[in-house]
């Protein structure tokens, strides 16, 4: 009986992988516009149905595909900073992969609007990773002594905030303040934020 059980989990797994690698190639050509079940089926060469049996709606593959990503750039932090230094770097090299992300980059150029709404209108699951991952090494960092008293979580959202915020206005400042300069100030925010 087990060895069906795990059997069924794993072509389960391996459906719910198809359908969002299915997503990834259709947000990296065309972004969240015109996502549809219908396309998600055709692309994955499933049925609707099969689609409609792991999800609601296109809009919850659409999250659920950005928060494999989130996921896979956090996979490059296999443990918490434990200073404030490491913590920052942390942050920084977080932000690069995200910018550089096929799918993420392709919504901050193309449709700043969709990525406001998959991940700052709402805290959704991508942020709730994230923050756990932030929480954790803010509450290492605490026992180093290098980062300021306070709730862990409270200070990844203020943190998470800052981030995101210089993320999403990078290309509106762009012509203001060049690259090496808009990842000093930013890290200079960060550091600030953290300090005892």
């Amino acid at each position: 009986m087990g060895a069906v059980t795990e059997s069924n989990e794993a072509a389960s797994d391996a459906t719910r992988s198809r359908i969002l690698d299915a997503a990834d190639a259709l947000l990296q050509r065309r972004g969240v516009r015109g996502m549809t079940v219908a396309e998600l089926a055709r692309r994955s060469g499933l049925s609707r149905p099969t689609i409609y049996r792991y999800w609601n709606d296109a809009d919850d593959v659409i999250r659920a595909a950005l928060l494999r990503r989130v996921v896979v750039i956090l996979g490059h932090f296999p443990r918490p900073a434990s200073s404030r230094r490491e913590l920052v770097d942390d942050v920084l090299r977080f932000i690069s992969r995200f910018r550089t992300d096929a799918v993420y980059a392709r919504l901050l150029a193309d449709e700043p609007e969709s990525f406001t709404r998959y991940t700052l209108q709402r805290v959704g699951s991508s942020q709730r990773v994230i923050l756990d991952w932030l929480a954790r090494a803010i509450a290492s960092a605490q026992d180093d002594h290098s980062v300021r008293r306070g709730d862990p979580q409270e200070i990844s959202v203020m943190l998470l905030l800052i981030a995101q915020s210089a993320v999403l206005s990078h290309g509106t400042v762009s012509e203001l303040i060049d690259e090496a300069g808009w990842e000093r100030e930013l890290r200079a925010a960060l550091d600030g934020h953290l300090r005892p």
